[in-house]
């Protein structure tokens, strides 16, 4: 486990601490009757020049350390998104080449893996713990109707477990916050960008929705963000530089466009994150410091 830097500086300060504490100790053996050095201090009870020049040469050490290894953890967390996509694009596809179907939007799951009694009324199959759901196989992925129910978008997760293509145990179910409430390690898997941020699976068919979604953004995909209370993950995690790295090396570089993308568009995510509205022409705003975006991934199924 990474510990947090305060933890690591105040670790660092004991052991300088101690480092002073030899030098006196041995500054004092020195004086001694006897001893073949001599004592040429004022008889002040401070530390000397000396004792303080290396404490800042390690203290300096410490934090440049630190800032370092802070920067490897991001970097770590940035490249497993990319990781993490490729990572269940491979599980769906593979799904998709055993059972003909996309996982969540299978009609006949539960004939493969049996029927979840408690939460899936009125399906087919044969009750089996823990079941699944079957979907409409319409190819899109559809939303629980209410909080605590089974959707398409929460059996996805499920049902490529059950095929034994991803790790972690899911229920199938939104969270008891809302139909679109995501529970990390309990209907979603857990990611490795921060310990805020996380994934889901939804479908932006939604074209001619606008107030928050870029026109292009149709279609099933993934959503990378910060978790909020009782919904998906569409907090603001990253920094715009961030994505456009990430973007230019997986697909277009372009915020608005391709198959990555700003979940948001610029109006409605504080106009941090992008430049403009216009989806030809919108580029990462990179004079933002902060974290400021959240990403929409259009995986092609």
């Amino acid at each position: 486990m990474v510990k947090e830097p305060g933890g690591n500086l105040s670790s660092g300060c004991r052991y300088l601490f101690i480092l002073l504490g030899f030098l006196r100790a041995s500054d004092k053996r020195s004086a001694m009757p006897g001893s073949r050095f001599v004592d040429r201090r004022s008889g002040s009870g401070g530390f000397s020049l000396v004792e303080l020049s290396i404490v800042l040469v390690i203290l300096g050490l410490l934090v440049g350390g630190i800032l370092s290894g802070q920067s490897l953890i991001r970097a770590a967390e940035l490249r497993s998104i990319s990781t993490s996509i490729q990572r269940y694009n491979t599980a769906v596809y593979t799904f998709r080449d055993k059972y003909f179907a996309l996982p969540g939007d299978m009609t006949n799951a539960t004939s493969v893996w049996g029927k979840d009694n408690t939460n899936c009324a009125g399906h087919t199959g044969t009750a089996a713990t823990p079941g699944t759901c079957n979907g409409n196989g319409d190819g899109r992925m559809d939303n629980p109707g209410a909080a605590s129910s089974t959707g398409e978008t929460f059996q996805f997760w499920k049902q490529l477990s059950l095929a034994g293509l991803i790790e972690g145990t899911y229920s199938g179910l939104a969270g008891s916050g809302s139909a679109r409430h995501v529970n990390p390690g309990v209907n979603t898997p857990t990611v490795k960008f921060g310990p805020q941020g996380g994934i889901a699976m939804e479908n932006r068919d939604m074209p001619g929705n606008t107030t928050y979604c870029w026109g292009g953004n149709t279609g099933n995909g993934y959503i990378i963000g910060g978790y909020a209370a009782n919904a998906p993950p569409e907090g603001m995690i990253f920094k715009p530089e961030e994505l456009w790295n990430i973007d230019t090396k997986m697909d277009d570089g372009k915020p608005a466009l391709g198959n990555f993308s700003t979940y948001f568009r610029y109006s409605y995510n504080g106009n941090n994150c992008v430049t403009t509205d216009v989806e030809s022409t919108s580029e990462y705003k990179l004079t933002t410091t902060t974290a400021a975006c959240n990403i929409f991934s259009l995986p092609g199924f």
